[in-house]
């Protein structure tokens, strides 16, 4: 896990990876002026999305929810790509070609999640969350649930979601900044500025319906771009694979980096392997993916939306360890990383660029892939920015500050709270060196432990109540904190220490507490109980 930011913060970090295009400045190719045209497009399309939802957005139920009218189609593709982001088509494909499919542990546990997620958790939630006073956000959801008159669950859990998704939001700009940097050698704050503001832009604008539009583009786009890229760079290949691969200096020769318990050039551990495993928890307990179970409008869609997001997640991961494998052979003699090449995790970059700028001629085509990239960080940052409105707006401001505030109100403020977190976001990822993948890892870590065990133990387990909630809540994030970043064995974290993610233990410390205290306090009312039953079809 551990060796895994640290490769990840070091391709962020390089400069060699800011530095591509900088030797001739902004004086851009012609091949390079056909992608960027292709950026443009893009960009525009997403923009008209949201101006043509902002007229069918009315209340603040549209606006977080889109009046629970999502289709199959677009709820599948829309949870995806919000879920996966740049990790998906440079932080994955980068570990791979670095260190040999060893690193794919991190996907089958994200895929297990995935599946878990929608079999398991997306129908009773959404269900739940209809009976439950109709909660439009999952702070809501679990107020509703629990009868919380004293309203902690709901500021407790709101105040999480904004201070995480603050950095999850800074992480995605930043990456779409260094994106338009190594591709035309915009300068990094300025293309950070342009990603930001049209990202804001259809989020300001159209709210959930045009979130999650533009995610069905984006993640039709990442998909197509990862299945094409690299069946045609393997067709293309002058050689066998194996021997390409050990003529790349591949740890520990082809036959090791082909070897998924091989880890560079020493075998896996169990522990890191557990850990990569482990991150698949995290799913139940991120509230820009479950929002997406809620908004279906119909059971019925809502089982497509579980087939199609469960057959896109299996090919887009194995496509993803694919381009990591094949770019490594591909992109001889260059070996990213060595001799002032860029980077690993700009192994997709480069594949494009060579593919259909170079071999192909078609650059035009390369720049609509490369968009895949640029789609895949802003899919995951509107929808970031969309959970930070409805907890800020919803959950803190009308519950909290004006309970009388109307519809139109609501809506203002969440807008106006976009504005906001973006403006936020992008002060912190205005440093290009910052080194923000740690922050994101844990913060991953932490919703998913302080609100994973509790979605799933408010949805299956009609003995949980409120202190048993607040409890799960409490230690699963205090959990994340405290094994991350308090350096409590030899001067040292006892995540670096241990080397287990800390995701793994907080989910299980969140799990007992929920148990104990609900056990050990008094019982839900009736009143609660008979919600869960009706839920629960007894």
């Amino acid at each position: 896990m551990d060796k895994y930011v640290k490769e990840t913060e070091h391709t962020l970090t390089n400069p060699e990876c800011m530095k591509k295009e900088e030797k001739g400045g902004v004086n851009l190719s012609g091949t390079t002026m056909v992608i960027l045209s292709a950026f443009v497009a893009y960009l525009l399309l997403m923009i008209v999305i949201g101006v043509v939802y902002m007229k069918k957005t009315s209340s603040s139920e549209d606006y977080f929810l889109g009046g629970r009218g999502l289709n199959a189609w677009v709820a599948a593709l829309s949870a995806q790509a919000s879920d996966m982001s740049g990790w998906l088509l440079m932080g994955l494909p980068g570990a791979i070609y670095s260190l040999g499919t060893g690193q794919i542990w991190i996907a089958v546990g994200l895929f297990i999640g995935t599946v878990l997620n929608w079999v398991c958790i997306s129908h009773r939630l959404r269900k739940y969350t209809i009976a439950a006073n109709n909660s439009l956000t999952i702070p809501a959801f679990f107020e509703n649930r629990f009868q919380d008159k004293k309203r902690i669950l709901l500021l407790l859990s709101s105040i999480v979601i904004v201070i995480f998704f603050l950095v999850y939001t800074a992480s995605a700009l930043a990456a779409g900044g260094k994106l338009f940097n190594t591709v035309f050698g915009i300068d990094y704050h300025i293309a950070l500025a342009i990603g930001a503001a049209v990202i804001l832009c259809y989020t300001f604008m159209g709210g959930f319906m045009a979130v999650c539009v533009t995610d069905f583009v984006q993640g039709t786009l990442m998909l197509i771009g990862l299945l094409i890229v690299p069946l045609v760079a393997y067709l293309t290949l002058s050689g066998s694979l194996s021997d390409l691969l050990t003529q790349s200096g591949a740890p520990g020769g082809a036959a090791a980096f082909l070897n998924p318990f091989e880890n560079g050039e020493r075998p896996y551990t169990f522990v890191e392997i557990f850990s990569q495993l482990a991150w698949g928890l995290g799913y139940c307990g991120m509230p820009h993916i479950l929002t997406r179970f809620m908004a279906v409008k119909s059971e019925k869609e809502l089982k497509k939306s579980s087939a199609i997001a469960i057959v896109w997640d299996i090919l887009s991961l194995t496509a993803a360890c694919f381009i990591g494998i094949i770019g490594r052979a591909y992109l001889l003699p260059t070996v990213l990383g060595e001799n002032g090449a860029s980077s690993s995790e700009s192994v997709f970059i480069e594949m494009i660029n060579k593919l259909f700028s170079s071999h192909l001629g078609l650059p035009f085509i390369g720049g609509i892939f490369l968009c895949g990239i640029l789609a895949a960080i802003m899919s995951t940052a509107d929808s970031q920015l969309l959970v930070t409105a409805s907890a800020a707006s919803e959950d803190l401001y009308h519950q909290f500050i004006k309970k009388d505030a109307d519809s139109k109100e609501i809506l203002a403020v969440a807008r106006l709270t976009v504005i906001v977190v973006s403006v936020l976001a992008f002060v912190i990822a205005w440093n290009p060196n910052s080194s923000i993948m740690g922050l994101v890892s844990n913060a991953w870590a932490g919703l998913g432990a302080a609100f994973g065990p509790t979605v799933v133990m408010s949805l299956f387990w009609r003995r949980t109540n409120l202190t048993g909630a607040v409890a799960g809540i409490v230690s699963g994030g205090l959990t994340v904190i405290v094994w991350d970043y308090i350096p409590l064995a030899a001067g040292q974290t006892l995540g670096s220490y241990t080397g287990l993610y800390s995701l793994a233990v907080g989910f299980a410390v969140s799990l007992v507490m929920i148990i104990i205290f609900s056990l050990a306090t008094k019982a839900p009312s009736k009143e609660i109980t008979d919600v869960f039953d009706k839920v629960a079809g007894k």
